[in-house]
């Protein structure tokens, strides 16, 4: 695929999608990075549903550490792997409190010190909550960057290392948003809605299954 497809290619899904964004609920860069922490193996649905009864009652480090993990497990018991998951935010509420005054550290290397956060969540952090052009890589990015050839390549990190330096930088802020959105609604794993999708004749997926 060449640079002037996947310009094409971007300016249909942002003149499709002009300004997109996470489907996770929040407020705070602190609400974010608990929501995606809880998202792992789970749905934004799902962890909407549970932050949508928690941030009301604690959404600082301050207040979910107070809650203790059995206190904090009463809201996500509904998320898979809430066991694993409610020590590491109370870990983390911990740190933030101790090491970064209460706040969202806005590097890398302190995003992935923090328990239950890694490259993912930390690339997620770094673009949605403070704008910096990073792309979380996840399956459906993945998947996409895979079969429309967009940024192929065997691992999620090289799929993540091909998309920041193949993307043209007018589009890279958006370019996680623009390509999970469309993994998750029109590129879907099983059977990829080809005849609605904005970019089929841009696509060079060679099994194209036309509704």
């Amino acid at each position: 695929m060449n640079k002037l497809k996947r310009t094409k290619i971007f300016e249909r899904l942002r003149a499709e999608n002009p300004h997109p964004t996470t489907e996770l609920n929040y407020t705070t860069p602190f609400e974010l990075l608990i929501a995606v922490i809880l998202s792992a193996q789970a749905t934004d649905k799902g962890v909407n549903k549970a932050t949508d009864k928690l941030y009301p009652i604690a959404n600082t480090p301050t207040t979910i550490h107070a809650l203790g993990v059995d206190g904090l497990k009463v809201y996500i018991k509904t998320i898979g792997l809430f066991n694993t998951k409610a020590a590491n935010v109370i870990k983390t509420c911990a740190i933030l409190s101790d090491q970064h005054n209460n706040e969202v550290p806005q590097d890398r290397e302190s995003l992935e010190a923090l328990p239950g956060v890694g490259r993912k969540t930390a690339n997620v952090i770094l673009n949605t909550a403070f704008g910096q052009p990073t792309i979380a890589v996840d399956t459906h990015i993945f998947r996409v960057s895979n079969r429309t050839r967009i940024a192929p390549g065997k691992t999620v990190l090289a799929v993540e290392h091909k998309l920041i330096k193949f993307i043209p930088d007018e589009f890279k802020l958006d370019a996680h948003h623009w390509l999970i959105l469309h993994g998750r609604y029109v590129c879907v794993a099983r059977k990829p809605r080809c005849g609605a999708c904005v970019i089929e004749d841009l696509c060079e997926y060679r099994q194209k299954a036309v509704e």
